[in-house]
């Protein structure tokens, strides 16, 4: 078997570029970035950073599953905002997946993002044994 795996997850939204869903390796699932894409539309989904955020997190809930594992399986998330003031919105509607035992998470607000969403989330996902 080889040091890493591609997964493509179907029922998530396609990708916007040259890459693949999550890739595994020696026992992680490495899950490119989320954007708030409808996996029926291919459109953005939600007006406000927070319905953004459910969406960007619900699309990771079906990429980790199609690679063996599930968003509470997470180590760790990175999250993107083009409004860091909008922090606090998008940290109401992560806790609501989180609520207890929360992976390591970082948040870093940028200039843009793809498709103009103004939320992308990545994560690392532990596979169990």
């Amino acid at each position: 078997m080889s040091h890493r795996e591609t997964v493509t997850a179907m029922g998530a939204p396609d990708a916007v570029g040259p890459y693949s869903h999550a890739v595994k390796s020696r026992g992680l699932l490495f899950c490119s970035g989320q954007i708030p894409l409808d996996p029926e539309t291919g459109e953005l989904a939600g007006d406000s950073p927070g319905e953004q955020a459910r969406r960007c997190l619900e699309n990771l809930a079906v990429v980790a599953a199609a690679g063996g594992g599930q968003l509470s399986d997470a180590v760790r998330l990175t999250v993107y905002l083009t409004d860091m003031g909008a922090f606090g919105e998008v940290n109401e509607v992560y806790g609501s997946f989180f609520e207890s035992d929360p992976p390591a998470r970082v948040a870093f607000g940028v200039a843009a993002l793809p498709r103009g969403a103004q939320v992308e989330i990545d994560a690392v996902i532990a596979l169990p044994d």
